[in-house]
C-alpha cells in the first residue's frame, strides 16, 4: 500500500476519475477537484477521509488559489499534483467563435499555468514535489478541425518544459503526460463543437469532423492502465520529462518527430546561411 497525498483536477470522468480510483485503491489520500461534488459520491462511500472533494472550475483564478490552500491546509503535505482538467474544442480556426477560443485557452492553458503558479511556492516550502501535467498526443501532433485544441496543448508543453528547468533546483519534478485516444466523452458530452461553415465542406477539417461525428475514431487506450502509469510516476526517483501512453500516441508522436527532424535536416544549408558573416581578420586585429 502506498501512503502519498495527491491533488488531482478534473476527476468527475475519464482519466481523472480513473486516476482518483487507482490512488484510493493504493491507500493514498486524494484531494479531487470537480465542478459537482456529487460526481464523487461512489468513491467517497468507500474512501472515507482519504478522499477530499474540492469544488473547482479551473477557469476561476481565485478558486484555484482557494483549492490549493484548502488542500495543503487539510493534508499538511502534498506529494504530487496532477493537472488533468480540460476538454476538446472542435472546429476549423475560422469556424470557432471568440468566446469558444477564450474558454478553451482559459481551461486547457491558463488553468494549468495558474495551478502550477499556486502550487510552486508550497512545493518549495516543503522541499519538493511532483507536478504532472496532462497534455495529449495532440501536444506533439496535429489534425485539422482541432487547431485551437492543439494551440492549448502545444502551449502547455512549452510552458511545462520550461517550468521543469526552473523548478528542478527546488526538488520539484515535472512530467508532461501525452495519452493517446481513450474511450471517454472527450469528443462527446465534454467537447465543444463549432457550427460548420459551408466553405469547409469536403476539406480535411470536414473529413475529421465526419469521423468524430460517426464515432469511428479508434480509441485503443485504457483509462485504467493510463491511470496506473501516472500513479507510478510518484515512486520513480527520476521521473521522465514526457510520458507518451498508448500505442497510437507512441506511433503518431514518433512519426511526427521523425518528419520534423527530416525537414530540419533538409534546411540545414539555408539555416546556416542566415548567420551574420564573420568579421574579417584585419578588422579583428585592428580592434
Amino acid at each position: 500500500m502506498s501512503d502519498r497525498t495527491w491533488l488531482v483536477t478534473g476527476t468527475s470522468t475519464g482519466i481523472g476519475r480513473a486516476l482518483t480510483a487507482t490512488l484510493l485503491d493504493r491507500g493514498d489520500r486524494v484531494a479531487a477537484t470537480v465542478r459537482d461534488p456529487a460526481a464523487l459520491a461512489p468513491l467517497a462511500a468507500h474512501a472515507g477521509d482519504r478522499l477530499r472533494p474540492v469544488t473547482l472550475d479551473v477557469t476561476d483564478h481565485a478558486g484555484i488559489e482557494q483549492a490549493v490552500d484548502e488542500t495543503f491546509s487539510a493534508f499538511g503535505r502534498v506529494d504530487a499534483v496532477v493537472s488533468n482538467a480540460g476538454y476538446g474544442l472542435f472546429g476549423a480556426a475560422e469556424e470557432v467563435s471568440d468566446e469558444q477560443i477564450q474558454r478553451q485557452l482559459a481551461t486547457n492553458l491558463l488553468g494549468p499555468i495558474r495551478l502550477a503558479r499556486a502550487v510552486l511556492p508550497r512545493f518549495r516550502a516543503q522541499g519538493g514535489g511532483r507536478f504532472i501535467q496532462l497534455s495529449s498526443v495532440g501536444g506533439q501532433t496535429t489534425l485539422p478541425h482541432l487547431s485551437l485544441y492543439h494551440a492549448s496543448k502545444w502551449g502547455v508543453e512549452g510552458f511545462f518544459e520550461s517550468l521543469a528547468a526552473e523548478a528542478e533546483p527546488f526538488g520539484i519534478q515535472v512530467t508532461i503526460v501525452e495519452p493517446g485516444t481513450v474511450p471517454t466523452d472527450f469528443a462527446g458530452r465534454s467537447g465543444d463543437v463549432a457550427p460548420p461553415l459551408p466553405a469547409y465542406a469536403d476539406t480535411p477539417a470536414d473529413r475529421v469532423r465526419q469521423v468524430l461525428e460517426q464515432g469511428v475514431l479508434p480509441a485503443p487506450g485504457d483509462p485504467r492502465k493510463i491511470a496506473r502509469a501516472i500513479a507510478d510516476l510518484a515512486a520513480l526517483e527520476r521521473a521522465p520529462r514526457r510520458l507518451a501512453l498508448g500505442s497510437d500516441a507512441f506511433g503518431l508522436i514518433q512519426s511526427a518527430l521523425r518528419a520534423r527532424l527530416a525537414e530540419l535536416e533538409e534546411q540545414k544549408d539555408a539555416a546556416l546561411s542566415a548567420d551574420a558573416d564573420a568579421p574579417a581578420a584585419d578588422t579583428l586585429s585592428s580592434n
